[in-house]
């Protein structure tokens, strides 16, 4: 569709003034970009911007272009859209930011405008509407899938797809994620589907809710598994609400910002009653954290939303803050820490996971340079934009250093990211999550006690 082909029809719920043409509700919020004056500051730290060169896949490119928009000077079109979802949305622009201006929050607001403009059609829709309505908001189907995903390793089936090289028949990024796609263990929601109350091992101290995610749940139910032994271990009764759902996280930044409220509101409304959210995925906490940003033009919702907010709590803060139990076997390990984006640069937690690597005998923390900056997963951003995604992995595989033997970090799309660069770039390195470090030295010690 060109540029002169391109007509909005105009929603009469929209608030904007009458030269912008952004014509739908919820709109970009010029509050985000008034303090933005474009002294490049931010240009540096743009993964985008680094392998482009390009102005308009620049933060300060890009705001400049959603607050064109607002003015009239530009339509919502394809030459709009591009530098809009070319974004990794890494959010580390706003760090670099001397006035803090919210790039990230822009740009998922721009693209609730682009797609409710220009909806997907054709197979990507058909893909898109499957994915993020048909499958994620729905744990029983998520179940499903990681039952299917445990047959096709179990059964034979990989082996046989990937010796006869019919698995070359996708593209090759998905032929990568393939190759690297973690063993599939038991989901927790399915294994404490009949407790309430995880209860912690000795004295109780505190009560706290886990949401399971999506993807951790899935494919990562080991780690979810070492984040209940944690917390169960210094002393939380943990629950995990039975109607909790997707946090929204992937559905906002493909811009479905409607089906983001939905989960939102699903998820308020099943951890009504909890003290402390606990989150292991770096991205599924900066989601439930910024739930109050969906809900701008309603307020009674907005409310709901800020309370909800203040729950929210990523497992390594939350072990920092309230104290933990140190262990006292020894990792020997030489091991580096991959910030993830929505942890450092979202959330701004960089010291608390480093405290619970440093914290645990034997292991040796090396520096990796540059490593709060985007591993190129970005949520789909590696599926959707596999060629960006590649080019951004090089470059943080070029950081992480030659002679350790672990990769530490917080989110599950970082962990498979990094995995295809470990496999890629002919590494050996195990990439491991900060909490699963911690949960072996514990195990380790209670063997060696029970051994004696």
């Amino acid at each position: 569709m060109s540029v002169r082909e391109m007509d909005i029809k105009a929603d009469p719920s929209c608030t904007t003034n009458s030269l912008s043409n952004y014509l739908w509700s919820d709109p970009p919020d010029e509050n985000k970009w008034a303090d933005c004056v474009h002294c490049g500051m931010c240009l540096e730290s743009c993964p985008t911007y680094e392998h482009t060169g390009q102005e308009q896949h620049s933060p300060r490119g890009r705001v400049h272009l959603i607050k064109s928009v607002a003015e009239g000077k530009l339509k919502v079109n394809e030459m709009f859209a591009d530098p809009v979802f070319q974004c990794l949305d890494c959010r580390a622009c706003t760090t670099a930011c001397p006035a803090d201006v919210d790039v990230g929050g822009l740009i998922e607001e721009a693209r609730g405008q682009v797609r409710q403009a220009m909806p997907l059609t054709g197979w990507k829709g058909t893909v898109s509407k499957a994915i993020l309505e048909g499958l994620f908001p729905h744990p029983n189907r998520l179940d499903s899938l990681g039952g299917l995903l445990k047959f096709y390793q179990k059964s034979g089936l990989q082996k046989a797809v990937r010796k006869t090289g019919l698995i070359n028949i996708m593209p090759k990024h998905l032929v990568e994620m393939e190759s690297i796609m973690p063993e599939i263990k038991e989901s927790v929601r399915k294994k404490y589907k009949n407790e309430n109350v995880i209860k912690a091992k000795g004295e109780s101290k505190h009560e706290v809710s886990f949401l399971t995610g999506c993807v951790m749940d899935v494919m990562f139910g080991d780690i979810n598994e070492a984040t209940i032994n944690v917390l169960t271990r210094n002393g939380n009764d943990v629950k995990i609400p039975k109607n909790q759902t997707c946090c929204g996280a992937l559905h906002v930044h493909a811009g479905d910002r409607e089906t983001g409220r939905k989960l939102a509101k699903q998820n308020i409304e099943a951890f009504q009653d909890s003290e402390k959210i606990i989150v292991n995925a770096a991205g599924c906490g900066c989601m439930l954290k910024e739930y109050p940003e969906l809900f701008r033009e309603e307020p009674e919702w907005h409310e709901k939303a800020e309370e909800f907010s203040k729950k929210v709590e990523d497992i390594s803060k939350y072990l920092y803050d309230t104290g933990y139990e140190k262990p006292k076997a020894e990792i020997n390990k030489r091991i580096t820490y991959h910030d993830a984006c929505h942890l450092a640069h979202g959330q701004g937690i960089r010291q608390e996971p480093r405290d619970l690597l440093l914290n645990i005998p034997g292991v040796e923390m090396v520096h990796m340079p540059n490593s709060d900056r985007c591993c190129g997963s970005a949520g789909v951003y590696n599926i959707t934009n596999p060629e960006m995604a590649g080019a951004v992995l090089e470059s943080k595989m070029e950081n992480v250093p030659d002679d350790v033997e672990m990769i530490s970090m917080g989110n599950p799309g970082c962990m498979l990211q990094m995995a295809i660069g470990v496999q890629k770039y002919g590494r050996n390195q195990q990439v491991v999550h900060t909490v699963q470090l911690l949960d072996w030295a514990y195990q380790k010690e209670d063997e060696g006690k029970e051994g004696k």
